[in-house]
């Protein structure tokens, strides 16, 4: 049970114990005291404290063993109480609410931000890679296993605790304001599920969705999904690549894994008001003074990208650089743009 429940159960039977005393009395009085004073007895009785009665209990049998039978049972349910709350703070679910409310508040504030649903083997590489490039991160998971393995890869992150196909949590992870939403959930039904409700709540979100079985593709691209990948396939694609261009597949792997440099392909696209609109890849300095490498362009009307353009190619407004460079000096660019 919830902290929360545990404590609105709790004072659901204090209120529900203390009202049934105040009807005893007022019952076994036949309505003649005020029912403050019934209360004030029931109050005073169940507490122990000693103050004189307010009501003519002795004397009165039925009334002596009513006030013998609230003592004996309601104490022990104010003491359960007592209890509960003491080993609430003693485990500091206090502490966690407080923190809870603080984390939900600091994802209030994000704008333009991606969430990742799962934290499975590939919800774990996502996040990671995520941070890795600079990029606000929310992430929801029922398990606090799999949090707080994410945790550990993973610094200060930002987490809904919860399952991922409730609305509610979307919405508290900022769904409506955020870029994009990766589902890594293990299996189809849940994957299918949130990726309908994410179109739902952002019609312009970029939605990825895991694929476990092929074919549940078509149905995941009607329900709102950009883009849809499968592990199992991209699996089996590196396992062929190690095998018949192994340099290629190394160089990729020290580009992607090396513990002192962040290189990353990345792409960026110039908007209308950018300072690098109307100048040329070299006048840019894209590679003299952010040190990035240009490999692609993409032009605002077309579908087709330019390999290797010429430094010449004048950027425009609309037209999409594939680069790659430092996660750093992407990131500058990117602000330029």
């Amino acid at each position: 049970m919830g902290i929360q429940k545990r404590l609105q159960y709790v004072v659901f039977i204090i209120f529900l114990t203390v009202l049934g005393g105040s009807l005893g009395y007022y019952a076994l009085f036949q309505g003649q005291p005020a029912f403050l004073d019934c209360v004030y007895m029931t109050v005073i009785s169940l507490t122990s404290v000693g103050y004189g009665e307010v009501l003519e209990v002795t004397g009165n049998p039925y009334a002596e063993v009513f006030t013998m039978f609230l003592i004996t049972f309601g104490l022990g349910i104010i003491m359960y109480g007592i209890s509960t709350l003491t080993a609430v703070i003693v485990e500091g679910e206090f502490s966690g609410i407080l923190r809870r409310k603080s984390m939900e508040k600091r994802i209030a504030r994000l704008n333009n931000h991606y969430i990742v649903c799962g934290g499975g083997q590939t919800g774990r590489h996502v996040i990671a890679e995520l941070t890795k490039n600079n990029e606000k991160v929310v992430f929801i998971e029922m398990d606090p296993g799999k949090i707080s393995q994410c945790q550990a890869m993973v610094e200060d992150l930002l987490y809904i605790e919860g399952d991922a196909t409730d609305d509610k949590n979307l919405l508290l992870a900022g769904i409506e304001r955020a870029l994009g939403i990766i589902i890594a959930l293990p299996n189809n039904k849940d994957n299918l599920y949130v990726t309908m409700t994410a179109r739902m709540l952002n019609a312009n979100i970029r939605i990825i969705s895991r694929m476990v079985d092929s074919s549940v593709e078509p149905k995941l691209r009607k329900a709102g999904a950009n883009s849809v990948v499968s592990p199992n396939f991209i699996g089996g694609m590196r396992m062929a690549s190690e095998m018949i261009r192994p340099a290629a597949v190394s160089f990729l792997d020290r580009m992607l894994r090396t513990g002192d440099r962040t290189l990353r392909i990345h792409e960026v696209t110039i908007s209308g008001n950018s300072p690098l609109v109307g100048k040329t890849i070299r006048s840019a300095g894209l590679k003299d003074k952010y040190g990035l490498l240009v490999l692609g362009a993409r032009a605002d009307d077309g579908y087709d990208i330019i390999f290797n353009p010429h430094a010449a190619m004048e950027l425009t407004p609309g037209a999409t650089l594939v680069v790659m460079g430092e996660v750093e000096s992407i990131a500058k660019v990117r602000e330029l743009a």
